[in-house]
C-alpha cells in the first residue's frame, strides 16, 4: 500500500470504527482516470474473486470519547473567538431566528459530516467555530455551486481547490469530496492564520482573498488607523462574513433563547471509509450498503459519473453502521461491479435519436455525460451509456451535473448601464469581450437599458477564495443541485 494511502487511512481511522479495503484477483483493465475533461474510457471491466480485509485499529484509537456524548456539547466547549461589537451579529442572529426551517434543514445535513470536521478542527488547535464555517458557506449542502463556480461545502473555487490538491476532471470534483475538501479548508485557514495572526482577519481573507485583506491594511496604515477586522474597509459580504459566523456560534451556544431547537448530533463518527483498488456503480455501491443512493451521494458528492472510477478517489465514504453490511454483501457479490460501456458517436449524430437505442432519455443521456441541455448534435465526445439498455437501473444524477455551467450563466442578466462599455462589463464579471457577443449574438454597440447575458452575477471572483452575495440564504438555496437535496429529503 502506498505511503500516502496508508496516512489518509490512518488519518480516517480516528474517526472510525474500522475501515476495509478489497482487493481482487488480477485482470486487466482499461478504465483509466482521464485528465481532458472529455475523456471516457474504451471499455469497463468486471470484477471477479472478490477478497475482502479488515484492518483493524489500535486499541488506543477504538476508545470512544464517552466524556461528551453530545456533539453540539462539545462544539460549545471549543468556543475561542473573541465576541464581536457589532450591529450586524444581531442582524443576522435576528434572520436565522425568523427562519427555524432553515436551521432545521442545515443542521440535518451538518450531522452526516460535522463530527469528521469538529475532529480535525480540535486536532489543528483550531477554534471550534470554524467547524461552524460551512453553515455560513453552503448550510452543509454538498452539492453547493454558486454562479462563480464555487463548489462543495467549503466552496472552493476550481482554482484554489487546485493550489490545496483538489483533483478536478470529468469524472470526479475534488471540491465536493468532504475529506480533502475539508482538509484543504482547514490548510488554507491555517495559512491565512499565520499570515495574519488572527482568526478574524483569518476569516475575512478566506472568503475575499489574502490581497484584498493586505491592501486594506495598507490603506489603514497610511491614514494611521487600526489593522483589524472592525475597522478596515471592506466589501459589503467580507463585512458581514465573520459577524455571520458568530451570529451562528451565539445560536449554536443557546439554542432556546433564540427560540430553535437543534438536532440531537451524537459524539460519535458517522462514516468510515473503504479503500477501493476497482470500479463500481454508484448505484451498487449503494445498494450493497443497504443505504438509499441520496445518502451514499450526500456522502460521495464528488462522483460525476454513475461509476466511480478507481484512480480518481480511492476511498468511499459509507455509514459506520452499514459498513458490516456491506462487507458482507460484497463479499457474496458475485456480478460485475460496472453496468456502464462508453461509446464513440459520429460527429453531427443527433442525440434524441442515439438515446432510445441504449434505453435513456435524452434528459438522462445528457446527465450523465454533462452535456448541456439545449444541444442536440454530437461533437463527437466518446460518451458513457448503460451496458443493458435499461434507463430504470441506470438513471444517474449526481450534484451539479444536471446543467451545463454555460446554462447557469446565460441565464444571468444585466442591464447596461449610462457610461458602461463591453470591456468594462466583460472585466466586471470576468469573462471575455468574445464569450459576451458568443452568448449575446453582435454587440459592437450596447445602449442604456439594453438587457444583455452575463457570466457572474452578485457573485464575482477575486484572486483569493472567492466572494459571494451577501444575502443570508446561500446562492446554493436557488440553484438545481439544492432543488435536488430539498426533494432527497438530505
Amino acid at each position: 500500500m502506498p505511503l500516502i494511502r496508508q496516512i489518509v487511512l490512518a488519518l480516517l481511522a480516528i474517526s472510525a470504527g474500522a475501515f476495509f479495503s478489497f482487493s481482487y484477483a488480477e485482470e486487466t483493465l482499461a478504465l483509466n482516470s482521464p485528465s481532458a475533461s472529455e475523456v471516457v474510457p474504451e471499455w469497463l471491466p468486471s470484477a471477479r474473486d472478490i477478497r475482502i480485509e479488515l484492518i483493524p485499529l489500535s486499541p488506543a484509537s477504538q476508545q470512544a470519547d464517552v466524556a461528551t456524548r453530545d456533539l453540539w456539547t462539545r462544539i460549545r466547549g471549543g468556543f475561542a473567538m473573541n465576541e464581536l461589537n457589532s450591529k450586524l451579529v444581531a442582524k443576522h442572529e435576528k434572520w436565522y431566528a425568523s427562519n427555524p426551517e432553515y436551521v432545521a434543514r442545515m443542521t440535518e445535513r451538518a450531522r452526516l459530516y460535522l463530527y469528521y470536521i469538529t475532529e480535525e478542527v480540535e486536532r489543528r488547535g483550531m477554534p471550534s467555530e470554524i467547524a461552524l464555517l460551512p453553515m455560513i458557506e453552503s448550510a452543509f449542502n454538498p452539492g453547493a455551486y454558486s454562479t462563480s463556480r464555487a463548489s462543495g461545502i467549503w466552496q472552493f473555487m476550481p482554482s484554489t481547490g487546485k493550489k490545496f490538491g483538489m483533483q478536478q476532471n470529468w469524472w470526479y470534483d475534488g471540491r465536493r469530496d468532504i475529506i480533502s475538501a475539508t482538509n484543504g479548508a482547514l490548510d488554507y485557514l491555517q495559512k491565512l492564520h499565520d499570515m495574519f495572526g488572527d482568526w478574524e482577519l483569518a476569516l475575512a481573507a478566506y472568503n475575499c482573498g489574502e490581497g484584498a485583506i493586505q491592501r486594506a491594511q495598507a490603506h489603514n496604515r497610511k491614514r494611521h488607523l487600526p489593522t483589524n477586522y472592525a475597522n478596515l474597509k471592506l466589501l459589503k459580504e467580507t463585512r458581514n462574513y465573520v459577524p455571520k459566523l458568530l451570529a451562528i456560534k451565539n445560536i449554536i451556544a443557546d439554542p432556546t433563547s433564540f427560540g430553535l431547537t437543534l438536532q440531537d448530533i451524537p459524539n460519535e463518527p458517522y462514516f468510515a471509509a473503504v479503500a477501493t483498488t476497482k470500479h463500481i456503480d454508484v448505484k451498487l455501491a449503494a445498494q450493497l450498503a443497504d443505504i438509499s443512493e441520496e445518502e451514499f451521494i450526500a456522502l460521495n458528492p464528488a462522483h460525476n459519473r454513475p461509476v466511480i472510477l478507481q484512480g480518481s478517489s480511492d476511498l468511499i465514504l459509507l455509514p459506520i453502521a452499514k459498513m458490516e453490511t456491506f462487507r458482507a454483501n460484497l463479499e457474496s457479490y458475485n456480478k460485475p461491479l460496472v453496468s456502464w460501456q462508453s461509446y464513440q458517436p459520429k460527429k453531427g449524430e443527433r442525440l434524441d435519436k442515439l438515446a432510445p437505442r441504449f434505453g435513456l432519455s435524452l434528459e438522462n443521456l445528457k446527465s450523465v455525460n454533462g452535456l448541456s441541455q439545449r444541444g442536440n448534435i454530437s461533437t463527437g465526445q466518446t460518451l458513457l451509456v448503460p451496458l443493458n439498455g435499461e434507463e430504470s437501473d441506470n438513471a444517474f444524477e449526481a450534484f451539479n451535473m444536471q446543467l451545463a455551467a454555460d446554462d447557469r450563466l446565460r441565464s444571468i442578466r444585466y442591464k447596461v448601464r449610462r457610461g458602461d462599455t463591453l470591456s468594462g462589463i466583460a472585466h466586471r464579471y470576468h469573462v471575455s469581450v468574445a464569450r459576451l457577443k458568443q452568448w449575446n449574438g453582435p454587440l459592437n454597440i450596447i445602449r442604456p437599458g439594453q438587457t444583455i447575458a452575463v457570466a457572474e452575477t452578485g457573485v464575482r471572483r477575486t484572486s483569493g477564495h472567492r466572494r459571494k452575495s451577501s444575502d443570508h440564504t446561500p446562492k446554493v438555496a436557488q440553484n438545481s443541485a439544492s432543488k435536488n437535496i430539498s426533494q432527497r429529503g438530505i
